[in-house]
């Protein structure tokens, strides 16, 4: 199943500068590695007075300008400031009558002078005029050598950035026109194929349905125009004559060019790292002490990194970086799925950021070094780019880009490491060097029945930065981006699609739907009402979060978004509310709480203190706790119906929830397609607060001894529709009014819970 690539805050995915700037560099064609050559070249002598070069800073601001848009349009076409370092006027020969230019002598800058000048182009992009003379007789080169190499040097960051927004354009328009094609298809289909009954008249649904299209197709051909002026290769209202797949000849040659070009990375120089990764990832899984060393205290697995060094010969890789931290971890689990289908689930980026919601809010697959052997990917090598999150506003995330492998190690034993390479990390901007990924990934061994044995290893190199007090515990343990985390997650999805997949479901276990068609739609609807919620709280760059004060002085994060054609979610204004909170309740007790309907009107102030029914109860797990349910509120005047999705692991728990239109949920029971009903889902966000310590006694049952250690870290949010019309504009009213509902809603759980001094 894709990811939907048609709402509005994936258009935010491709405009975003951070992302933008944290995956520039990646591709290259033949003229973009010329023009990077060609870039390091200078003149030895050069005449202030030639190539226009006079005018102070403002002629060099006209010529910046002139050399970007040349870049831009010209492709392999050398650059006006090339041209005047490689040419000038020879203006004493008064006898020539032809003016013809000159090639001066030219020579390429020395290693030594290469590196100060980078040094200082990752500092300041754009140096003055004091520290250009400075570095000029330092190097012993002209100011004006020193001026033209940063401006090549900009042109050049400028270009691989549009390379880049040009390959996620071509992504964007194949899916836009696959959801086309299935529109279409559905427009065809006169009656569910589940219930066999007719949706609507034909009259009225063809109206609608045609309404939606002609919304889809404008996108398209907006998306089409944006694509081919950006790119530069057809003139506007020209007709491609081929493919815009990422897929033909020429990607595949611009692959080369750019490991090739200017990151000055072979092939075979790339495999052999990605190989050398793999070998100390499998040392890295199955070593045991004096390696990994197992604390008496929490029980979890502590790398011992002198010893880390001295097996795997670590070099020093500080010199000349910010201070960081390394944060490594090792977990085991055992996952229901069958070995080929976790495999492809690695190596497809989409099925990887729907196998983990709650920890990547953007992945990208940026180039395909090697395909691998078909059909298993065995072998196959790409270049990865992700941001990893936490749920809440108050953690910033962590952009990362890394080459993953993919290689069968026996029979029954894959391996997949991710490793961070230097060479292609530094020719890109320091800026963005935040994370690295030293050799991290799994090992997946089939058992029987369906089954594998995973050991992962997450092993990261982070640039220290502030952290918020409530949450600094957990990410500087290596618990919040650890591998129990991407464990616990892995065996709740795959647990989630067993029972999704299962055909004899126990009768205890389906309650209030009559046919498997409509548990799995039910089932559907949940998990895209949950991977919404994960994608909607976090501290990606998709949102703008603006901290608000609550009367009760809870800090509130509070960003709002516009949702012109989404059929997934209402069309118009919504407005998103998220607060972090520390309880002095375990995680355990604090879940079961929350998703109780019996209790729900102890904190749902919407409830107004009135009964709750549940419809229908869907379990998704082993755990009681992994369910979803179909609540009823009855009132006076009417009644409403609310969808929810409770989930629980050995990290993480969550409790979603959103009300639905009664007549749509109806027809998704009895099995009909729920892809399109609106769902605006709130919801709780549930961790551990850290503070792992040693139990005050010692008890056999285990469950009660952990209700009575440490505290939980709550994440609330409420998403809310402030007005239908996709052009109004956010009131303080509707902050004001989401305000009081968090705040509400907080007060509520801490007397319900008795942790009002918490």
């Amino acid at each position: 199943m894709g990811v939907d690539m048609s709402n509005p805050p994936t258009k935010d995915f491709f405009a975003s500068p951070a992302l933008s700037l944290s995956l520039a560099g990646i591709f290259r064609d033949a003229g973009a590695a010329a023009a990077a050559a060609a870039a390091s070249m200078e003149v030895e002598d050069g005449d202030e007075g030639s190539g226009g070069g006079g005018g102070g800073e403002e002629g060099s601001s006209k010529r910046e300008e002139t050399v970007e848009i040349s870049s831009e349009n010209s492709g392999p076409a050398r650059s006006r400031s090339e041209e005047d370092l490689l040419e000038h006027d020879d203006e004493e020969d008064d006898g020539d009558k032809t003016n013809k230019k000159k090639r001066k002598k030219y020579h390429r800058h020395t290693a030594d002078q290469i590196r100060e000048m980078e040094m200082l182009f990752k500092e300041s992009p754009h140096p003055d005029e004091k520290q250009r003379q400075q570095l000029s007789k330092q190097l012993g080169l002209a100011p004006r050598q020193v001026k033209f190499w940063f401006q090549n040097r900009r042109t050049q960051i400028k270009a691989i950035q549009e390379r880049h927004e040009n390959s996620l354009f071509k992504q964007e328009l194949e899916k836009l026109r696959d959801e086309n094609k299935a529109m279409r298809e559905t427009i065809n289909k006169s009656c569910c194929p589940n219930c066999g009954m007719a949706t609507t008249s034909k009259e009225g649904s063809m109206t609608t349905e045609e309404q939606q299209l002609r919304i889809e197709n404008a996108k398209l051909k907006c998306e089409v125009q944006k694509l081919r002026t950006v790119i530069g290769k057809y003139p506007p209202g020209a007709a491609p004559t081929s493919s815009c797949s990422a897929g033909n000849d020429q990607e595949n040659r611009s692959s080369l060019d750019f490991y090739t070009g200017i990151f000055g990375l072979e092939k075979s120089r790339i495999m052999e790292i990605v190989n050398q990764a793999m070998e100390e990832l499998k040392k890295m899984a199955t070593a045991g002490e004096p390696l990994w060393i197992r604390s008496v205290e929490t029980g979890r697995e502590i790398l011992n990194y002198d010893e880390y060094v001295k097996e795997f010969s670590v070099e020093n890789s500080s010199n000349g970086r910010p201070k960081r931290s390394i944060e490594a971890s090792r977990d085991t689990g055992v996952v229901f799925v069958d070995l080929p289908r976790l495999v492809q689930s690695f190596m497809d980026v989409n099925q990887w950021k729907e196998m983990f919601p709650c920890l990547i809010s953007k992945a990208a697959t940026v180039d395909v070094i090697c395909n691998g052997e078909a059909p298993n990917k065995n072998g196959a090598v790409q270049l990865m780019f992700a941001e990893l999150q936490m749920l809440t506003p108050l953690v910033p995330t962590r952009e990362v880009y890394f080459t993953r492998y993919c290689k069968q190690l026996s029979a029954e034993q894959w391996a997949i490491v991710d490793v961070s390479i230097d060479k292609v990390e530094e020719n890109i901007d320091a800026s963005l060097v935040k994370c690295r990924k030293r050799p991290s990934g799994c090992i997946i061994e089939d058992k029987s029945n369906g089954h594998c044995k995973v050991i992962w290893v997450e092993h990261l190199e982070c640039q220290k930065s502030t952290v918020h007090t409530m949450y600094r515990t957990v990410v500087s343990s290596g618990l919040a981006f650890g591998a129990r985390h991407w464990i616990a997650t892995l065996q709740l999805q795959c647990e989630r699609l067993v029972f999704f997949m299962a055909t004899n479901v126990p009768t205890k276990d389906s309650t209030g739907v009559a046919t498997l068609a409509g548990r799995k739609s039910i089932l559907k609807l949940a998990q895209r009402m949950t991977r919404s919620f994960c994608h909607a709280i976090g501290a990606s760059s998709y949102h703008t979060w603006n901290k608000v004060s609550s009367k009760t002085g809870e800090d509130i994060r509070v960003s709002s978004r516009k949702n012109l054609n989404d059929p997934g979610e209402p069309l118009g204004v919504i407005v998103c509310a998220v607060s972090s909170v520390w309880l002095p309740v375990s995680p355990n007790l604090l879940f079961d709480f929350l998703r109780d309907e019996a209790r729900r009107n102890e904190w749902d102030i919407i409830s107004n203190g009135g009964p709750i029914q549940s419809i229908a109860n869907l379990a998704k797990g082993q755990d009681r706790g992994n369910a979803v349910t179909i609540q009823t509120m009855k009132s006076k005047e009417n009644s409403m119906w609310v969808l929810q999705d409770s989930c629980t692991n050995a990290f993480e728990s969550m409790v979603v929830f959103a009300p639905v239109d009664i007549t749509g949920m109806q027809s998704v029971i009895t099995g009909c397609d729920s892809s399109n009903m609106a769902i605006l889902p709130s919801g709780f966000s549930i961790l551990p607060d850290g503070l792992e310590s040693r139990p005050l006694v010692i008890s056999s049952r285990h469950e009660k001894s952990n209700d009575t250690e440490g505290g939980s870290l709550l994440t609330i949010a409420f998403q809310i529709l402030t007005n239908s019309s996709p052009t109004a504009k956010l009131t303080m009213e509707s902050v004001e009014s989401v305000n009081t509902l968090i705040s509400c809603t907080l007060r509520n759980i801490k007397t319900s819970l008795e942790c009002e001094d918490g």
